[in-house]
């Protein structure tokens, strides 16, 4: 059974899934009912945290020696979850008193500090771990038992999956995380990626970090790697378009400064104030090249020019050609420190550095050329 709950993207309908904490907490449903009651339940309900009420279908419920075990497929609807389509296990027994949680096989274990559970815990969150122990309390109750439960939590394909996953590097190892705030998965979600990168500066934070270094991808990686190599072990986080999130955060978990370190196809969108750098939120790439080149004195032509332009590398060799470039990349570069230092309220020194896959360094803003000349001297 589907959970026939759609949010609009754009143009289109898309369909709702489920965590893998509601999963999980239906699996345990069925276990406990099976094992209280001798009754293998053919359909399994549950009303998750976002208020939405699931039901679904076990893949199987059965005996295994004196403990039941019950299996719900993961249904990630429209979103595009390397999870989808996963068993979740649940197998509980009998114990003296109280529920107890722990994950099986295939659920992550927390190798470091800062993330919902405490170092050697199973990565099952905080909200998944009540909806479970509430689903089996509530079994409990209508069966009139009174004694404990253990339930362990498991994913046979869950340690080979977390491998595409940002677990590993998130210091999650053997397994997926059981996650879930609201029990659903709002497809194309792009809240999952802010939460990772909040984990990630808030692990950062954890180990005494007052500097960061934010990339939005790989590119950034790879400059960052070859243009500077900085003594003091800066940590290093892949901020995404979500620069304007990533800052936020940063400020929130008490870090000091942040270096941002980007192409300029997307760091020429800070000048514009712009903090969210996906092309569908906006892209004025051009635009802002075209409005401080005549800043700096271009005429129409040049201005057309540079509009004609389907690449920022196309606009800097204009530039180059008519002599420009240096002085609308500094143009850019104090719009860049501007837009950042109205972004932190001064609270955070943030700076930025460009590049080019073309031609390497273009240059950086005041408040990074100052962060780099005193990390450099750590």
């Amino acid at each position: 059974m589907a959970l026939e709950h759609y949010l609009r993207s754009g143009s289109r309908m898309l369909r709702c899934g489920i965590t893998t904490g509601t999963c999980a907490s239906l699996a345990a449903s069925g276990a406990a009912q099976f094992l209280l009651t001798g009754i293998s339940p053919s359909s399994l309900s549950l009303v998750t945290p976002k208020g939405l009420t699931v039901e679904v279908e076990p893949v199987f419920c059965r005996m295994e020696g004196a403990q039941a075990v019950c299996a719900v497929r993961k249904d990630a609807g429209d979103d595009p979850d390397v999870t989808d389509g996963l068993l979740i296990v649940a197998s509980v027994h009998k114990s003296h008193q109280g529920i107890r949680i722990d994950g099986g096989a295939g659920v992550g274990r927390v190798t470091k500090k800062g993330l919902d559970q405490p170092v050697g815990a199973a990565a099952i969150n905080s909200i998944p771990q009540k909806m479970i122990a509430a689903a089996v309390e509530s079994v409990c109750a209508e069966t009139g038992y009174a004694g404990g439960l253990d339930v362990v939590i498991s994913v046979p394909e869950g340690e080979e999956t977390a491998r595409k996953t940002f677990n590993p590097m998130l210091g999650i190892e053997g397994g997926i995380s059981i996650l879930g705030t609201s029990g659903i998965v709002e497809p194309m979600s792009e809240q999952a990626i802010v939460d990772t990168i909040e984990i990630e500066i808030r692990q950062a934070a954890e180990t005494g970090a007052k500097n960061l270094i934010a990339v939005p991808g790989n590119y950034g990686l790879d400059f960052l790697k070859q243009q500077f190599r900085f003594s003091a072990g800066i940590p290093v986080v892949k901020c995404s378009n979500y620069l304007g999130d990533t800052i936020d955060i940063a400020l929130t978990q008490g870090i000091e400064s942040i270096l941002i370190v980007g192409h300029i196809g997307k760091l020429v969108k800070l000048a514009g104030g712009i903090m969210n750098t996906h092309s569908r939120m906006a892209d004025c790439r051009r635009e802002l090249f075209c409005a401080h080149a005549a800043l700096c004195g271009a005429d129409n032509a040049l201005c057309r020019a540079l509009m004609d332009q389907p690449t920022t590398d196309g606009c800097l060799a204009v530039l180059e050609s008519a002599h420009l470039k240096e002085a609308v990349l500094q143009s850019l570069l104090q719009a860049m420190q501007r837009c950042l230092d109205a972004r932190t309220r001064q609270a955070m020194r943030a700076g930025a550095v460009v590049f080019s896959n073309e031609t390497g360094l273009l240059g950086m803003t005041e408040t990074a050329e100052q962060l780099l000349k005193e990390w450099s001297a750590v």
